[in-house]
């Protein structure tokens, strides 16, 4: 690992002093191969330019992704060992931070971007000599598309390709789609507007001018947060902690009220403030113009879905036939055959106990159910807290855009009840609380819009604690022109 890093930092030091040989004397190559560590190189690099009335301009891109993979694969040990004391690491950005101190020094200006301020914090102990910008409004378009950008590309393509796969395509639904998976992204509440990841955006034009379809996966592998680098924060001792409720939390709710952190330790990495800030600084938080942050698009909300999922998995609490699984919501969205995909899941959590203690209340029973409906892209699922109080707990809406041939959509209601509350009674209670409810959010403007010529299915579960009790249908019948059920 370590004659890794000095094996990379001395390819730099070389082609450094290849491409500004005008400015450098022969005493200078000898004297930098004389030095066989990256600090030791860096630190007469500095001195000498300095001493000539030379300035570096120092930029380090992604500089913690070297420490980030330490800590996903070898653990807090081996990044501690970096990071602190006599680590290497440390070695090479305490001559950045001396030399940032000295006026004469040789530094121009310095350019540091990476994924988060938990490196930086253990190596530089504050890196006071920098100012950090990532929140700073005035900065808050320096990456990314805006909305406009987006048009333009989209017009660019159908205008001067008119014999791509752009050609006979509605642009205005394109844009649509791409706003839903790849915007929302906003690095400051003072930030006018939102942006559009552009990996994401590139990545769905290049399969789209290729093929004339939308990508088979709407992700690009290139974006997505690998659960390794997480798992450390929301597993402790081969038990799901307090930052998995958390996760649980923000997806339940889409989002949480909380402060940004600039800067922590990697010690204190998983405080609840500090997990949401890293959330933040992962791209699977957005903020508002409040302080309130959000899960910006439907690309992060798949992605904390797998999070969940992956999270069962890894402590063994629950672990299912995924792609068994898939075809029953294929069948769900192809035939109208929803019962299979629920009663499935609810033998598995019969079979697999570990995860029953985690299905306790109704908000919990509904991201654990999203978590598994998100596997796949047919439908994209909608809760209350998206679309608004007095609407369904659950709708899933067909992703016609990219299946034009999906046949039904699925508007659910889920009723919770604690396994010391059940009884008969209460649960027909239930039923026709749910059935009156289904009915009144049928008659929604959006909903009816959203479906696009989908049969709407109105389905009712009633949970005793991680129990499913009831799955019922409800189908309109019409009789002398009128609607009833």
């Amino acid at each position: 690992m370590e004659s890794s890093f000095h094996g990379h930092a001395r390819n730099s030091f070389f082609f450094f002093g290849k491409k500004y040989r005008e400015f450098l004397d022969d005493d200078y190559f000898k004297m930098m191969d004389e030095h066989e560590k990256a600090h030791q190189k860096l630190e007469f690099l500095l001195r000498y330019v300095g001493y000539k009335g030379l300035k570096v301009y120092v930029l380090i891109d992604e500089y913690d992704n070297f420490t980030n993979t330490i800590l996903s694969t070898a653990g807090q040990e081996k990044y501690h060992e970096l990071t602190h004391g006599a680590g290497f690491f440390r070695f090479f950005f305490n001559i950045l931070k001396g030399a940032g101190d000295q006026v004469d020094s040789g530094i121009g200006r310095m350019f540091i971007t990476g994924v988060s301020p938990v490196t930086l914090d253990d190596v530089t102990s504050g890196f006071n000599i920098g100012r950090n910008i990532s929140l700073h409004p005035a900065f808050g378009e320096i990456m990314g598309f805006t909305q406009q950008n987006v048009i333009e590309i989209l017009e660019y393509y159908k205008e001067n390709y008119k014999e791509s796969n752009m050609a006979d395509f509605n642009i205005e639904e394109i844009s649509d789609v791409m706003k839903e998976w790849y915007d929302n992204y906003r690095f400051s509440p003072e930030c006018k507007g939102t942006m559009f990841n552009t990996d994401m955006v590139l990545y769905f034009m290049k399969n789209f001018l290729e093929s004339g379809k939308y990508p088979k996966n709407m992700i690009d592998q290139n974006v997505r947060i690998d659960y390794g680098k997480l798992r450390h924060l929301i597993v402790l001792d081969s038990r799901l902690n307090g930052n998995f409720s958390r996760l649980e939390h923000i997806i339940a709710n889409r989002g949480i009220s909380s402060g940004i952190v600039e800067s922590f330790p990697m010690e204190q990495v998983a405080d609840p403030d500090n997990f949401v800030s890293l959330l933040f600084y992962f791209g699977l938080l957005s903020h508002t113009e409040t302080d309130r942050l959000i899960i910006p698009n439907l690309t992060v909300s798949k992605l904390m879905y797998t999070y969940l999922r992956d999270g069962y998995k890894d402590v063994d609490v629950f672990n299912i036939d995924l792609l068994r699984f898939a075809n029953l919501i294929r069948d769900m969205a192809h035939n109208g055959e929803w019962e299979p995909v629920f009663r499935f899941l609810a033998e598995q959590v019969e079979k697999q106990t570990s995860v029953r203690d985690y299905l306790n209340g109704e908000k919990v029973l509904q991201t654990f159910l999203l978590a598994y409906l998100n596997f796949t892209d047919y439908f994209i699922t909608r809760s209350e807290a998206e679309m608004g109080k007095g609407f369904a707990d659950l709708y899933l809406e067909p992703f016609l855009s990219k299946y034009p041939d999906l046949k039904y959509a699925y508007l659910i209601e889920v009723k919770y009840m604690t396994r010391g509350e059940f009884t008969e009674e209460k649960m027909k209670e239930y039923l026709a609380d749910a059935k009156s409810q289904l009915m009144k959010y049928a008659d929604d403007e959006g909903i009816i819009r959203r479906c696009g010529g989908a049969a709407l299915k109105r389905i009712a579960l009633v949970f005793s604690g991680w129990e499913l009790k009831a799955a019922e249908e409800y189908e309109t019948v019409k009789e002398n022109g009128n609607e009833h059920t």
